[in-house]
């Protein structure tokens, strides 16, 4: 068994958008991608269906889906890009949020806690009918088994962003229930990733192009599975998702939460007994499409001079004097941790000299800024922790000019994957070694894993991206102070809460 990959398929998301703040999907939508995107796989792949021995998936995060008695979403899929339960991060953290990040490894942000509390508070009605809340990997595991609520669940590796779970004992936590008032018996039953679920049903076999009661393994967080796929399956391996999310995280064998910064979150890792603290920017890397498509390409089409990412990163390469980069803050839908909801993106210190190609620099400059914060706080948390290299993966990987400012920002080398399948491969090794075909997960990862370019810290530019730190870290707080509701320039606090309820 090689890890190669035999063919892939993709279909994209639907994000629906009907008012400013809210960012949901359809969850029968993504139920027939997955189907589409297996049934395409296979058929591409030219395998017989019955060769098939399992089937894992790994799902967006910190956002949710409630669903009623049969197992059928009766609400949308929240988005973690939905930024509704502002008002309900805010409310947990001032009553609970040094235990919350003590038992749960995580700060409220927008994951589940504040969104179980948005639903429970500005949709009573939905709420009551809300018999589990799961996450999209979960509800499309769920009606590929044909499971109804009673046999709802969810991966321990989701549990730092759940709000009400004691992470360390992998279960939910009967005080955090009690103070937000929330019914323990409408959080889903916790599994190990590796868990087999359920079989497929005739309907969702013929949908997928596989055998009825082929089996369905539990899986992961995206993320986690993005991590197993770099080969982080051991302690001081860092990784970076250069993904649509940018994320930050290390290795490690124990919980250390974050209670003073409340910076760094801290994660379950698949692999039972390894933990994987680590931060993230919410589109840290859909930034960068944003950029292409509406400052660089505005106004041009396709084959009319429209600029790339690769030409983009060219034209940044180019910049003679990097150092006059303007800072940028890449928080466009606000900052995870520490929490600052209303926080959003800026370019400060333009002048006239700048060019399109500064304004990206400064860009991908802005994600490495947030990454040297993330660092200091786990050097502080685990000071024994011996760091030997950051594994990067998802799109932005392929950015040479990236991958060298990260490395000079954070003075830890970054190494490409030259073979790594991502957050599908991380769900591969879980669906083989759920349904038994390898026994040790970690160094069948290994196997699979081929590494390619090393891109190493320059020393002469570590002074001055810490300085660079700094200044953004100390914009950062004059930003959100600016950003806060009834601050000047914003809606009155009055109007701001109206506005986040409706």
């Amino acid at each position: 068994m090689r890890g190669i990959c035999l063919a892939e398929a993709f279909f994209p998301s639907e994000l629906h958008r009907p008012t400013p703040g809210v960012v949901e999907e359809d969850p029968e939508h993504q139920l027939r991608s997955v189907c589409l995107a297996v049934k395409q796989t296979v058929e591409n792949a030219k395998i017989e269906p019955s060769s098939v021995a399992g089937l894992s998936i790994d799902g967006q995060m910190a956002g949710i889906i409630g669903v009623g008695s049969d197992g059928r979403n009766i609400t949308p899929y929240d988005s973690w890009l939905d930024t509704r339960c502002s008002a309900y991060i805010d409310l947990m953290i001032r009553e609970a949020g040094d235990q919350i990040i003590k038992k749960t490894g995580n700060a409220p942000s927008f994951n589940h806690g504040p969104k179980i509390l948005w639903w429970k508070h500005q949709r009573g009605d939905t709420f009551a009918k809300i018999r589990s809340f799961v996450q999209p990997g979960g509800y499309a595991a769920m009606r590929l088994c044909g499971l109804d609520a009673s046999n709802a669940f969810i991966d321990r590796t989701y549990l730092h962003f759940s709000g009400f779970a004691d992470n360390r004992k992998s279960c939910w936590d009967r005080d955090l229930c009690a103070h937000f008032g929330v019914d323990s018996g409408k959080l889903s039953g916790i599994v190990e990733s590796s868990t087999v679920v359920g079989g497929l049903t005739s309907e969702m076999a013929a949908a997928c192009g596989l055998s009825k009661g082929t089996r369905v393994v539990a899986g992961c967080g995206d993320t986690v599975a993005s991590f197993i796929a770099a080969g982080a399956t051991r302690e001081g391996i860092c990784v970076d998702v250069a993904g649509t999310a940018s994320v930050f995280a290390a290795t490690t064998t124990s919980l250390s939460p974050d209670i003073k910064d409340k910076v760094l979150g801290c994660g379950q890792s698949a692999i039972p007994g390894l933990w994987h603290p680590y931060a993230y920017i919410n589109g840290g890397g859909m930034n960068l499409e944003w950029f292409c498509r509406e400052i660089a390409n505005q106004g041009k089409t396709e084959g009319s001079g429209a600029l790339s990412l690769d030409d983009l990163n060219r034209a940044a390469e180019a910049i003679e004097n990097p150092e006059a980069t303007p800072l940028f803050v890449p928080h466009f839908a606000g900052r995870v941790t520490p929490a600052m909801p209303y926080l959003r993106g800026a370019w400060v210190g333009l002048d006239w000299s700048h060019s399109i190609a500064h304004l990206y620099l400064g860009a991908l400059e802005g994600v490495a800024l947030e990454y040297g914060i993330y660092l200091r706080v786990l050097r502080r948390l685990y000071p024994n922790l011996k760091l030997g290299e950051i594994m990067i993966t998802g799109g932005g990987e392929r950015s040479a000019i990236w991958n060298q400012i990260k490395a000079d920002v954070l003075g830890i080398p970054v190494v490409q994957l030259k073979r790594s399948g991502g957050a599908p491969m991380g769900s591969a090794l879980i669906a083989g070694f759920g349904v038994g075909l390898f026994s040790d997960l970690n160094e069948t990862a290994h196997e699979w894993i081929e590494t390619g370019r090393c891109f190493r810290p320059e020393i002469r530019k570590q002074e001055k991206y810490r300085l660079k730190i700094q200044r953004y870290e100390a914009l950062i707080e004059i930003l959100n102070a600016f950003s806060l509701p009834g601050s000047p320039g914003t809606l009155e606090a009055e109007d701001a809460g109206q506005y986040r309820e409706e």
